[in-house]
């Protein structure tokens, strides 16, 4: 099914795209957008920050990130330990939380972008086959990395620093080393969500569509079959990008000046080789499924929603 064309979608249909009104179409975008994300974000951050701890060398696994996860809530004097609890699982949260709507928003304009830059030979109506799609998301990730990559830089200062927030880490970054310093890999945001948007969004497509043609069902969606091909898009995508996302986040969790190079090489000579990549694994799969089910999930309904109501038409 590689090269299959793509039908039944919602959340990536080309139809009617000529004759819409985009100001509408991207107001529409960025709404759905930010439900999907913020409904990742909510599901699948306690994951992210074990991941991170995990990359960072500040946890030796997934059990080690989460005891000392418990061990900081037990400590904290003001609040009850529940509260402390689901305040140190979900730390860091607001920078991508602030985050989601501009990334969304930014995602879905470069990929749309794409279709018309990929589909440009073969004209507006001609279905998008999956390399197509790919490719697409591929383009998607160009202008998304300016949004993503300060994001995460803040994100990442966070999660691996004893307390602060957004703003006050956002400020002691820039007083470390200039605004510039906030786009600290940069590149390997771009190296990772390339290719990673480009298997995220094809792998979605086919999933959704072969689950639909073997459980037809009369629902305009089918909520386990947006869910789990969402969930295994998630899976594809982190498995193919994950050695990328640990290097981006041993460059930004650093203040020192260092090279995507430098840091590969200090990763293979100091974590034991190739396995040196792949810390945190475990908590990024565990969350890639819920997380990416969730936001498929809440952009899907979201753009039916759109639709039934005739909200923006």
């Amino acid at each position: 099914m590689a090269d299959s064309s793509i039908s039944d979608t919602t959340l990536l249909q080309d139809e009617n795209i000529t004759t819409n009104n985009p100001i509408k179409e991207n107001i529409k975008s960025l709404i759905a957008g930010g439900v999907g994300g913020v409904c990742a974000v909510i599901t699948g951050h306690p994951f992210d920050l074990i991941k991170v701890r995990c990359q960072n060398g500040q946890a030796k696994g997934t059990t080690d990130a989460i005891s000392i996860i418990l061990k900081e809530a037990r400590r904290q004097t003001k609040g009850s330990i529940l509260k402390n609890t689901i305040k140190g699982f979900y730390k860091g949260v607001i920078p991508p939380l602030l985050g989601v709507t501009p990334i969304f928003a930014v995602s879905f304009w470069g990929y749309d972008l794409g279709k018309k830059i990929v589909s440009s030979n073969g004209g507006a109506d001609i279905p998008l086959t999956n390399s197509q799609m790919a490719t697409a998301g591929f383009i998607s990730a160009i202008p998304t990395t300016l949004v993503t990559a300060p994001t995460e830089r803040i994100k990442v200062v966070l999660q691996t620093s004893n307390g602060g927030s957004f703003i006050s880490a956002a400020k002691s970054i820039v007083k470390q080393g200039g605004f510039t310093s906030l786009f600290k890999g940069s590149l390997a945001t771009l190296a990772r969500d390339g290719p990673g948007s480009a298997l995220y969004f094809a792998s979605y497509e086919v999933t959704k569509n072969y689950l639909n043609e073997k459980n037809p069902t009369k629902e305009e969606i089918s909520i386990g079959n947006v869910c789990l091909a969402g969930g295994v898009a998630g899976m594809s995508m982190w498995l193919v990008v994950f050695p990328i996302d640990t290097i981006k986040t041993t460059l930004q969790a650093s203040s020192k000046g260092q090279s995507m190079i430098s840091v590969t090489r200090d990763i293979y000579l100091k974590r034991g080789g190739i396995k040196g990549f792949f810390p945190g694994l475990g908590p990024a799969l565990l969350r890639s499924f819920p997380a990416n089910a969730a936001t498929f999930l809440g952009v899907e309904v979201t753009h039916s929603l759109f639709k039934k109501y005739n909200v923006l038409n």
